[in-house]
């Protein structure tokens, strides 16, 4: 085994341990690091011990750590500036650059390869003679080219909507086009492979701006409610991509996070889908959060609103607390201060816990790690299951900027476009408090019918600004 092998093989295992010990938040930070120290070691062996067939090493070492040092200093900048209310589009953001990166190696090493045939073999002809191109190289180059490019073109969008820069659009029997498209896509790629015409570089550009429309309209009419889907579905995208090009170049560092990302991706997205009891057809042509602002109507009742000083009494005295945090909580940047607040009714003999959706805020895990940026224990953090078999004996639930998953219409309302979502059961609690800026829909666009409820107060305002007096009122009981 050469020195670049064994280096491949550690970059390998510590993908795979990396990714295992994201499994377990405790360890999650650990294995990122395990992870992207793998990552380095193969760059810097590929870039130091490659050398192809006849013996050449790598050239063009200016442009090479040029880009590294570029993209480093971009990376580190937003990483170190985004806010966590942004996470979830930076994460589109980064997903769709992987994308776009396996998009043009297939581009490239279709250039190369096209051009290296019609050097060798026929280039006294005045074009390529398709046909003996190596078939499997070809397929490779095509399923990169196409995945890459609507992982890069979806994820775009997808971020455009999640910063509110691009809204929902749809029309009339557009998923009916997008299918037409994908047939044509898939079409034209069979008849390049089998058929090998002489306008097969014409084709094989037609097939690249057609998956970029595809990419385009099929996150375009997707609803806010089902983004966390179809974000976890471009990252599994963008993984098998990346295993294309790991094929391509016979990379097994490649192939492996490739295989990793595609894999964990898929698994994730089926989690969501469970999670929001819906199939991934159904988010894919319902997309109910497209279509809610049809069905969300003005309030459907009267609401109780409570005031901080009574807030702050019912808590201080409560000896069982659930936290619900939501996107409201993240916006206002109040995780800090909800840390804080827990820590003081602790103080005060209170049991407080936090509950977890699985889809709340706009990705997967997005309150966990707003949480473990204000350093929540974990063992404090309570999945939906969990969750809901103690809200019964809790005193107080304190919901914070959460709407969707907490809105009791997913469970008894059939006309409902989130019916048969599972959601926390808040109001199976004592008392439930929920703190919201207004009395305006939820992300998905559906009045909620929670806020209603006898049981239920509202205590309206910033999330971070009333938190921060609820604690200076505690403070003074």
């Amino acid at each position: 085994m050469s020195l670049l092998s064994f280096i491949y093989l550690l970059g390998s295992v510590s993908f795979i341990l990396g990714l295992k010990m994201l499994s377990d938040p405790a360890k999650a930070r650990k294995g990122n690091l395990i992870a992207a120290a793998g990552m380095a070691l193969s760059i810097i062996g590929t870039i130091f011990l490659y050398r192809d067939d006849e013996g050449n090493e790598l050239h063009n070492y200016g442009w090479i750590f040029g880009g590294i040092i570029l993209g480093g200093i971009i990376g580190t900048l937003a990483a170190k500036k985004i806010k966590m209310t942004a996470m979830p589009e930076m994460v589109s953001l980064f997903n769709g650059m992987g994308g776009a990166c396996a998009m043009l190696i297939s581009i490239v090493e279709f250039r190369h390869l096209t051009a290296s045939f019609a050097i060798d073999t026929y280039s006294d002809r005045g074009f390529v003679f398709f046909s003996t191109i190596p078939g499997g190289e070809l397929l490779i180059i095509m399923l990169g080219m196409i995945i890459g490019t609507v992982s890069f073109a979806g994820s775009i969008i997808a971020w455009g909507k999640l910063n509110g820069k691009i809204k929902d659009f749809s029309f009339r029997g557009q998923h009916i086009f997008n299918l037409v498209v994908l047939a044509v896509i898939t079409l034209l790629t069979i008849y390049i492979l089998c058929c090998r015409p002489e306008e097969t570089i014409l084709f094989f550009y037609t097939v690249l701006v057609l998956s970029v429309v595809y990419g385009v309209l099929f996150v375009l009419p997707i609803g806010g409610a089902d983004m966390p889907v179809v974000i976890s579905l471009l990252n599994s995208f963008t993984g098998v991509a990346a295993a294309c090009g790991g094929f391509l170049y016979d990379n097994p560092v490649m192939l492996t996070g490739g295989i990793l990302v595609g894999a964990a991706g898929t698994l994730l997205t089926i989690l969501m889908c469970k999670a929001m009891n819906r199939s991934l057809k159904n988010v894919l042509i319902g997309s109910f959060g497209a279509q809610a602002a049809k069905v969300a109507a003005g309030p459907q009742g009267n609401y109780k609103q409570i005031t901080i000083a009574d807030t702050a009494v019912v808590m201080a005295y409560a000896s069982k607390i659930i936290i619900v945090p939501g996107y409201g909580l993240a916006v206002a940047q109040a995780q800090h201060a909800c840390h804080e607040l827990e820590k003081l009714l602790e103080e005060k003999g209170a049991n407080v816990m936090y509950a977890i959706h699985p889809v709340a805020g706009r990705m997967p895990g997005h309150m966990n790690v707003l949480l473990a940026e204000a350093d929540v224990s974990y063992d404090k953090l309570m999945e939906m299951e969990q969750a809901n078999e103690v809200f019964k004996n809790t005193d107080v639930v304190l919901v914070l900027g959460a709407n969707d998953v907490v809105n009791p219409a997913a469970k008894k309302d059939p006309a409902s476009p989130i019916y048969g979502m599972p959601i926390l059961e808040v109001e199976e609690a004592k008392m439930v408090i929920v703190n919201k800026r207004s009395m305006k829909p939820g992300y998905a666009g559906i009045e909620n019918d929670l806020f209603f409820q006898p049981k239920t107060s509202m205590l309206f305002g910033d999330a971070k600004a009333v938190l921060q007096q609820l604690i200076a009122e505690i403070k003074t009981l």
